[in-house]
């Protein structure tokens, strides 16, 4: 009664919803969008059999803070929050492509080096890298975003091929990405973190004016390393601790689990599911400097719906 796993509500004005990986999206009148964050969580374009507690909650109101404190590089979205996992704004044309901005040699584009490449989405990488070493420049390698099923990289050249963006939008989108990232950087370092990679999603309004959509700088989205151990970690060849959610990524590795045919998702236990939800608040309470403060509820989805009505009306 205290998860959000999965939403079925019909609102006023209703036209569509989207059942995404994490969030519930239903579109009002064709105007405006309300993003619901649940609780499930994904790893290997997978959703997972159980809930995270508060992760949702955590999520929602880690992206409040860090749209609105984004806004002056570029508009976004978000146009109010009625419920702690409710974000409700403008509903806009959104790209399909993700923009995947990396500081450090680490999780995909690490284990894509391990294999031998060393030409992640048409930017060369060179030899003699160690997992976790720190990029001299960020990279940027996009990835298209499925509906269903895996994202899959693609490089500038083949999303300028393939129509999907023009070279001016392109480079609007990357030029904003450089600068959201470099001021995602800047907030993790005051709270002592190191903002090691994200990916930002972006949608056009009816005048083709660029929007900042979707969530940015969660642990859903993005990862951190701790500042004051990531050196000695990295020299003596350990990997750094990190909040994010690449410590679910290697539990289901080291069980054997990388979202391919014939794997067998394993157990997931109440303690892994305790300490993935406790990695969720640490992040929150380190990122916003406040506490996290859990909702309390007796039966969250009825104070969703009714706080989303009370908006709506």
């Amino acid at each position: 009664m205290n998860n959000i796993y999965k939403t079925d509500f019909n609102f006023p004005g209703q036209t569509s919803k989207y059942e995404g990986k994490v969030r519930d999206v239903y579109t009002i009148e064709d105007e405006i969008i309300i993003l619901i964050a649940s609780d499930r969580i994904s790893a290997f374009d997978i959703v997972m059999p159980r809930p995270i507690p508060n992760k949702g909650q955590v999520l929602n109101q880690i992206s409040l803070e860090m749209l609105n404190s984004t806004k002056d590089i570029v508009d976004n979205w978000l146009i109010s929050s009625p419920d702690p996992n409710v974000s409700i704004g403008r509903k806009l044309n959104p790209i399909k492509i993700e923009m995947v901005i990396r500081g450090y040699l680490t999780g995909h584009s690490d284990r894509l080096y391990k294999s031998g490449e060393r030409s992640i989405c048409g930017v060369s990488l060179p030899s003699g890298l160690s997992s976790n070493q720190k990029f001299e420049m960020p990279i940027i390698t996009p990835s298209t975003k499925a509906e269903f099923g895996h994202d899959e990289d693609i490089s500038k050249s083949d999303i300028l091929k393939q129509g999907i963006l023009s070279i001016d939008q392109y480079e609007e989108i990357e030029e904003v990405t450089y600068k959201l990232f470099s001021r995602g950087t800047k907030i993790a370092k005051e709270r002592g973190l190191l903002l090691v990679d994200t990916k930002y999603e972006f949608g056009y309004d009816k005048n083709n004016k660029l929007y900042l959509i979707d969530e940015i700088h969660t642990p859903d989205s993005s990862r951190y390393f701790y500042m004051d151990t990531y050196k000695t970690d990295f020299d003596n060849g350990v990997t750094p601790k990190q909040l994010s959610k690449e410590f679910f990524r290697q539990w289901l590795i080291k069980n054997n689990f990388q979202g391919k045919e014939n794997e067998n998702l394993p157990e997931i236990s109440d303690e892994i599911i305790n300490e993935v939800s406790d990695r969720y608040i640490e992040l929150f309470n380190i990122i916003t400097g406040n506490n996290f403060k859990p909702r309390v509820s007796t039966n969250v989805l009825e104070d969703v719906e009714k706080n989303i009505l009370n908006y709506l009306i």
